[in-house]
């Protein structure tokens, strides 16, 4: 068999956050694919990297207290219990704020600039008048102009998997404060996906086989004229905006000032900086490896992701110069207990370090989605009682109760000669596993083992070496033990990509090589010396499946205060006598210009003549909701000079101490019969 060279990546996760299950089954299923190329002697570079830049991490930071890089330092400081703990073995772990990433970020740009695929438009983009910044498109959020589902975001729809512009959004409203956005014009730059070329190179790529077919088709949709829910017309591919305005943690367009990459152009070229670097490190030339004959590149990402790494992903590569992907696999979302959303409040979810924390193996859980995965980009279900039932019959009582059974009649620990039909056998499902591994039919892989191991089993009950040995054929009894030992150590070859920790542990123990899905072909020689059979794997106990599942203690309760404030301190009737409260008729309302808070009220206070109040409640009302009704207002409240003019008292507003919370402001409104200038006593 020829070497064959791959460049493999996980989808980057976003340094926002620890990982998540989801992370982790993504990972495994990649591990277990590059693991099994590796035992078939190719030659791999696994490869992944925080997803570092963005305007989530920016605002996560200043809320933290931090600068960007310090946010981002202190996430990717914590990646390595999870990926140790559950045996992923990434080659590098790198950062998409690294120098290589900007260095390649920026070339691949230039090179697109020169075939004419980017260009500059003045565009009206939102902006949130409160937090006074232009909206990254995940802090828009409405409803999907295409399927007509609510409370999407504003790049891309996680329901229909449609890409859009913020503007399309059906009722659009900032996720940072609630704020309905404003528009305003900024000049973006964009990568041409409708060119002609384009198109036609998209169409072909993601057509020609390469992708799973429901990918394939799903994909397709977006190149022809569609009707959407509201009548409209979509045309095909649209020109993808790559930049956002400052303050952006990002990387900087070249000559242009205060522009930044859209973090999802960067974030795919962590990839190649990954790899740069790890080359780099070893002293090997990256523009040598990517442009080696044979190279084989492949992504493992999630369905929520499919249009950036199937579009705009191979788009860049391809008019830059640059290799495309020979695949991207996409599998579907994991969801517990039936179907069930993961929430950490309810105890649904499954967070990977308590698994570990609770002493669980790593490998039951490796071994557990390997059952359940397949090339398909279907969501798969951890179910607590199918997975101890799984682990504890499949692999305790199934796979590791051969070794422990058939160890103690070997005479003096060696191997005796076993039959040439289990041989044959064996050999047969070598071959099934080792394609259903290259097809990522782990599910299909894992079946065909523990039909093995039953016939195994089978046929061990039936010899009953344990009879054999009273009988005085202690020479047969070595025979059928012998055999199944053979047999265990095929089926260790098979299940090692999956379960390595395991598969250590039986190499020392049959003190044997390496195992390699053809080394297991050949049987250990007769007279072979194993060691001492020690065991292998403790089974999951329902006690470990309700800590796990437990849900969070809750908190204790906060000390209930009115409006989110403790009371002010108490007074006297005297001191509330001084505060001259008075009915208020608002006679004009009106937006000031050069403020998003306040509002100017013309009142009646029955003086005979008008007040000019400004009153910071723009973000609860309209002008026009205003006229005509009755307040409350301070009236001998001393005038105070303003950048927009002077105010003449102030009216009373009823609000959470976080006037962002619901219910919002109220301005209080008398019953009827008040009249301007009665006083409230």
């Amino acid at each position: 068999m020829s070497q064959r060279r791959l460049f493999v990546t996980t989808a980057l996760p976003y340094a926002n956050g620890n990982f998540h299950i989801g992370h982790i089954m993504e990972y495994i299923q990649a591990d277990i694919w590059v693991r099994f190329q590796r035992m078939q002697g190719h030659a791999v570079n696994f490869v992944c990297a925080d997803d570092a830049h963005g305007a989530p991490i920016m605002i996560a930071a200043d809320k933290a207290g931090k600068t960007p890089q310090q946010f981002v330092a202190g996430i990717a400081a914590g990646r390595k219990p999870y990926l140790d703990g559950f045996h992923i073995s990434f080659d590098n772990w790198h950062s998409t704020d690294a120098p290589e990433n900007h260095e390649l970020a920026r070339q691949i740009y230039l090179d697109l600039k020169k075939t004419g695929l980017i260009e500059t438009k003045t565009i009206e983009q939102f902006f949130d008048p409160e937090k006074n910044m232009f909206l990254p498109d995940r802090y828009i959020k409405g409803t999907c102009p295409k399927c007509g589902t609510k409370d999407q975001y504003g790049d891309n729809c996680e329901n229909c998997g449609a890409v859009y512009a913020p503007t399309d959004l059906i009722s659009p409203y900032s996720a940072l404060t609630g704020a309905t956005p404003v528009l305003k014009n900024s000049e973006h730059f964009f990568f041409k996906l409708s060119d002609p070329r384009c198109v036609d190179f998209l169409e072909k790529w993601t057509q020609d086989g390469k992708l799973q077919a429901e990918v394939a088709n799903k994909v397709k949709e977006w190149f022809s004229v569609r009707t959407n829910p509201d009548g409209s017309q979509s045309e095909g591919l649209g020109d993808w905006d790559i930049s956002r305005d400052a303050p952006y943690f990002g990387i900087e367009i070249p000559d242009a000032p205060g522009k930044y990459f859209y973090v999802w152009l960067d974030a795919p070229v962590g990839y190649l900086a990954s790899l740069k670097n790890l080359l780099e490190k070893r002293g090997e030339s990256y523009a040598d490896y990517m442009a080696a004959p044979g190279l084989e590149q492949y992504h493992f990402i999630g369905k929520d992701i499919v249009t950036f790494h199937t579009l705009f992903w191979p788009a860049m590569l391809h008019f830059s110069g640059r290799k495309t992907p020979d695949n991207v696999f996409v599998h579907g979302f994991l969801t517990v207990n039936n179907g069930e959303k993961m929430s950490k409040s309810r105890g649904t979810g499954l967070d990977p370090l308590k698994y570990l924390s609770l002493g669980m193996n790593p490998e039951w859980l490796r071994y557990y989605l390997a059952a359940k995965l397949n090339a398909r980009n279907e969501d798969i279900d951890f179910n607590a009682d199918d997975f101890m039932a799984r682990v504890n019959s499949d692999l305790v009582g199934k796979y590791v109760n051969i070794a422990s059974r058939a160890a103690k009649f070997l005479p003096d620990g060696k191997l005796v000669a076993s039959r040439e039909q289990s041989h044959m056998t064996s050999t047969n499902l070598l071959k099934l596993v080792s394609q259903n591994f290259e097809d990522r039919e782990y599910g299909k892989a894992m079946r065909e083992i523990m039909a093995f191991s039953d016939n195994v089993n089978s046929l061990f009950d039936a010899a009953a070496p344990w009879k054999l040995i009273k009988e005085g054929k202690a020479d047969l009894a070595a025979e059928k033990s012998s055999e199944a030992i053979q047999m265990f150590r095929v089926m260790t070859a098979c299940l090692k990509p999956v379960m390595p920790g395991v598969a250590a542990a039986v190499e020392a123990f049959l003190q044997c090589a390496p195992l390699t899905l053809e080394n297991a072909a050949t049987p250990l020689p007769v007279g072979h010396q194993v060691g001492t059979y020690q065991h292998l794997m403790q089974r999951v106990t329902a006690e470990q499946l309700d800590a796990l599942f437990e849900a969070p203690a809750a908190p204790e309760p906060e000390k209930l205060t009115p409006g989110g404030e403790e009371l002010a301190p108490t007074i006297t009737i005297d001191d509330f006598a001084k505060i001259d409260l008075r009915i208020a008729l608002i006679v004009n309302c009106e937006a000031v210009e050069g403020s998003t808070k306040l509002l100017r009220l013309t009142l009646d206070v029955g003086e005979g003549k008008t007040r000019n109040v400004f009153s910071g409640i723009a973000s609860a009302y309209k002008p026009g909701d205003l006229i005509g009704k009755h307040t409350v207002m301070v009236a001998n409240l001393a005038p105070r000079k303003m950048k927009f003019g002077i105010s003449e008292g102030m009216v009373l507003a009823a609000s959470h101490a976080d006037e962002k919370q619901t219910p919002g402001i109220h301005v209080l409104e008398p019953t009827s019969g008040a009249l301007p200038g009665m006083r409230v006593r």
